[in-house]
């Protein structure tokens, strides 16, 4: 596996682990949950192919849904 393709998997493995984190109560953790497993799919398709475009989409889907899910964190 080239290094884009490993930056890209380390990235995805990052966002996953984080939208796993989200709160059950928060509309963005529903949103995720199905980004998630898109996201899987993906990755296992990143593996053989040359396509990483969608994954990169997706992965640019899931910087929003923790931007958004962020903003939601009530300040201390």
């Amino acid at each position: 596996m080239d290094t884009r393709k490993n930056v890209l998997v380390q990235k995805s493995e990052t966002i996953l682990d984080r939208l796993e984190r989200l709160s059950a109560d928060s509309i963005w953790a529903h949103r995720a949950s199905g980004l998630r497993g898109a996201i899987l799919r993906e990755m296992a398709k990143v593996e053989v192919t040359q396509d990483q475009q969608p994954l990169e989409l997706l992965l640019t889907q899931g910087y929003t849904i923790l931007n958004h899910a962020a903003k939601e964190i009530p300040e201390r």
